[in-house]
Parts: structure tokens; C-alpha cells; sequence
């Protein structure tokens, strides 16, 4: 093993912010499981890469677990039927992202005991990366600390990488969001079950849990449960936003800095958030994919705050409905953390593979909608994890000058929020940054579909010049 990981850094990472945690609401709350909806809703695209295929029909009837979408190549999984029921639709469909976008509406059995088919459950033991990472996929695992990218990629680095380390984010640094934390405090074996499997496949012979100080009993319950045969090291880290992000927790980790455009892997690691570990777990354990989560449900502005298991594609709606409403002060209704969360003006978007909490705030949490000039305090620079120059890029998005944003390392922003939440001036910087990037894509989707195009054309116009020049001859 190459030195420099043996001896954990414990130095934490250079600026970020200090938002309060607002996790006295959820933190000592057991993980409660909610009961099934009427309907759910199963978008097509719930993953990064491309949206599983469409695999039924209205009117089809699905048990809990049955694949309704395919996987199209190797960065997507694919989709389950979440309750037992009947399709009632395959049509577009809110979701949380803001577009329409194809789903399969299933009609809930109420009479359906919701117990899933018996399942062949994976034998970890002997298995193979190839088969192990297979298992994965077929189960639809993804990222569940919000990104939601497929976990069978990740346990396939690249080729000219060598992982030293599998590194567990238990940090949950998003305020309010506490369910990483309970699955740490009441399933730590199930914890270690998923990384001892990752480890396996990986064939790494270490692995560190972080996760942050102000969760003591996830630390005393993680460290009580280490296998006596794994070397698996419980780091208390720093209360520091954002240290869930991936570079941002190697760093504190190991001391390692991930260089721009590069992987963890490229400094021998492997990150992965520890539900998603435990989903894992579940997979090697019961032999059922990926079809509910643990979601934490919190905010001044719900009555009841709680941590729920929910089957993925329940609507908003019937969440709230289950804690109980909201306040008479609810203004906002996010999908995630107030810091990197999404805000839904629609409740009948459903739970994501990725949605990790909802956060309903009041007026009172809320940022005011004007905003005001730069006035050149460098506040946004001192707060920004990745070095860049948050005041710079958002006066180049104001102008549109994509190109000059992506000279400026756009790309290495991680929309965290931390230049929006210090800026005094209420300047929405993070915002600005998510529709650049969004907008910057659109165009190069657009230049390599015209490149394809006349590509196209070109090799059409050659053939049929090849074939008059052959008629001719």
C-alpha cells in the first residue's frame, strides 16, 4: 500500500461554511416505515446517465420488485415496481427536477400484503467483481446521498487507477437531513456487511467510515459493531459544510487532493455514501433491488418531523400527509437540505432513489428574493471548497459568457451553496451556476447533434457519389 494512507490526516479541508444543523428535530427519531400510498409514480430517469427503458404496458399487473425499466448501457440501472399493483399509466409526469418526464403510474393493490417475490439471494462469498458488480446493477443501486449515480460504476475504476482505500461518507453535513444517521446508529452491522462487500469487490484491505462530530452515537455504534477480521477505521471528522462532498472528505481524510477533472480513484479512492452501503447490504441480504429509502422529513414548516422508510415514487404529498401536514407559515417545500435541496412548486413529484430528506421551511428561513451588487467583499472566495472565484463566474453568467466560465473551472463547482449562503448582497450565485451548467450542456448537446448531422449527410453524399461513379464505370 502506497504510504500517505496508512496514518489518517484528520486535518479537515480548507473553507466552507458553518450553517447551523438544525438536526435536534430528527436526530434521535427511529426509523419509522410509512405506509403505502394509493398510487406511486416511477420516473423512467431517476439516476445520472441514461433513463432506464419502459419494460410495461397499462394495464399490466407488477408485484413488489418486478423490473418495469431496463438499464440502456452501462452507466444506468434499472426500475422496479415499488408496490404490487396494477399500471394505470406510462405517460409524463412531474419530476423533481423541475421537467416532465416519462414515468409508470401504478395503481396500488390495496388488498396486497406488499410482501415481494422470493428472490435468489447473491452468495458474497468468492464472488467476483464481475458478478458482484452485476448484482449491484440488476438491483437498480445508485448513489442515496443525492446524486443518485449508478453504484455498480464506481466499483469498476478505471483501469489505470490502483484503490488503496474504500472510504465511507457518513458525514450528512446537509442541515436538517439526519437519515444516514439513524441507518449508522440502529443498522451498524448492516453498515459493515456492505462495506466488508465492497471491500471484496474493490480488493482493497481498508476502509474508513467519516462521519462528522456531532453525531457521537453513530461513532460509538459504528466502532462497537467493527468486525474483528476487517481493518475498518471510524474517523470523527470536523463539523464542516460541505464535507460530504467527495473531495472534500478524502482531503479531510487522507490529505489527498483530487486534481481538477480527475476521480477519486486517480488518488487511490473510493467514496460512497453509507446508505448507499446499506443498500448493498440489503441486496446480498434478502435479494430485493433497490425499491424504498430511508427519507428524513423535517423543517419548521411539517407538524411532525420524522425519519420514514418510503417506497421510492410516493408522491410529496402523501409524505407530508403522513407527518402531518404542514404549518399554517409553510412557504417552501424542498427536495434535499436547505443548502444544495431543490424547491418542488409541485407536491405530486415523487421520492427519487436519490431524495434523502424534504425540508419544509417557513418565511422566516427564507432568503429574501431581491437581490443586490457585488459590492467586491471576497466573502464568496473565502467560502468556496474548490478555490474558485464564485463573484467573477456569476458576473460571467449574468453576460453569458459560458466559454470564459468554463476557462474559470465552472466545472469543478459542486453547486454546494456555501458563495450563496455568505454572500451579502443575496446574489444567487450557487443558482446561477446550476443554470450555466445546465445551459453549457444543452449547447454542447446541440453542437455534437449538428456534428453527427452533417457527418450523416457527408457519408450519404459519398455513397451515393461511390455508387453513380460505379454505374457509370
Amino acid at each position: 500500500m502506497t504510504s500517505g494512507l496508512r496514518g489518517l490526516f484528520r486535518g479537515g479541508f480548507r473553507h466552507g461554511v458553518h450553517p447551523p444543523d438544525h438536526k435536534e428535530s430528527t436526530e434521535s427519531l427511529p426509523i419509522r416505515r410509512m405506509p403505502f400510498p394509493d398510487e406511486v409514480v416511477l420516473p423512467l430517469s431517476q439516476h445520472a446517465g441514461a433513463p432506464a427503458a419502459c419494460l410495461v404496458r397499462p394495464g399490466d399487473r407488477v408485484e413488489r420488485g418486478d423490473a418495469i425499466g431496463s438499464a440502456q448501457g452501462h452507466v444506468s440501472v434499472p426500475i422496479h415496481a415499488t408496490a404490487s399493483g396494477t399500471v394505470a399509466a406510462v405517460e409524463l409526469a412531474p419530476h423533481p427536477s423541475g421537467r416532465w418526464m416519462d414515468a409508470v403510474r401504478i395503481a396500488v393493490d390495496p388488498h396486497s400484503a406488499q410482501i415481494p417475490r422470493p428472490r435468489i439471494v447473491p452468495r458474497w462469498e468468492g464472488l467476483d467483481a464481475v458478478a458482484t458488480r452485476a448484482a449491484v446493477k440488476n438491483a437498480g443501486v445508485v448513489g442515496l446521498g443525492g446524486a443518485a449515480f449508478p453504484t455498480h460504476v464506481k466499483l469498476e475504476p478505471p483501469p489505470d487507477t490502483e484503490i488503496e482505500l474504500l472510504l465511507v461518507n457518513g458525514a450528512e453535513c446537509e442541515p436538517y437531513l439526519t437519515s444516514d444517521h439513524r441507518v449508522m446508529v440502529e443498522h451498524p452491522e448492516r453498515v459493515h456487511f456492505g462495506v466488508r462487500i465492497m471491500m471484496q469487490c474493490l480488493d482493497v484491505d481498508r476502509a474508513v467510515i467519516g462521519v462528522e462530530m456531532n453525531k457521537p452515537d453513530a461513532v460509538a455504534r459504528l466502532r462497537e459493531t467493527v468486525p474483528e477480521d476487517l481493518d475498518v477505521t471510524v474517523l470523527p471528522l470536523r463539523v464542516k459544510y460541505p464535507q460530504g462532498a467527495e473531495k472534500m472528505l478524502i482531503h479531510a481524510a487522507t490529505g489527498r487532493e483530487v486534481p481538477s477533472g480527475m476521480l477519486p480513484a486517480h488518488v487511490g479512492t473510493v467514496v460512497q455514501n453509507v446508505g448507499s452501503i446499506a443498500a448493498i447490504a440489503e441486496v446480498f441480504e434478502t435479494g430485493y433491488p433497490l425499491i424504498e429509502r430511508i427519507v428524513t422529513v423535517s423543517g419548521p414548516g411539517i407538524v411532525r418531523p420524522m425519519n420514514l422508510i418510503v417506497p421510492v415514487g410516493t408522491r410529496a404529498r402523501d409524505v407530508l400527509a403522513f407527518c402531518g401536514g404542514l404549518t399554517e407559515d409553510a412557504t417552501e417545500v424542498l427536495f434535499g437540505g436547505p443548502m444544495m435541496g431543490a424547491p418542488q412548486p409541485d407536491l405530486d413529484v415523487p421520492i427519487l432513489k436519490g431524495t434523502s430528506g424534504i425540508t419544509v421551511l417557513t418565511e422566516r428561513e427564507r432568503k429574501p428574493e431581491r437581490s443586490w451588487p457585488c459590492i467586491a467583499c471576497a466573502r464568496c472566495l473565502g467560502a468556496c471548497p474548490v478555490f474558485l472565484n464564485p463573484s467573477r463566474l456569476g458576473m460571467l453568467a449574468q453576460a453569458g459568457r459560458w466559454d470564459e466560465m468554463t476557462e474559470m473551472h465552472l466545472g469543478d463547482c459542486m453547486v454546494c451553496g456555501s458563495c450563496s449562503y455568505v454572500c451579502p448582497s443575496n446574489i444567487p450565485l450557487s443558482q446561477m451556476f446550476s443554470v450555466a451548467k445546465s445551459q453549457m450542456r444543452r449547447e454542447r448537446e446541440a453542437r455534437e447533434r449538428h456534428e453527427r448531422a452533417v457527418a450523416e449527410a457527408e457519408a450519404s453524399r459519398r455513397a451515393e457519389e461511390s455508387e453513380a461513379a460505379g454505374v457509370s464505370a
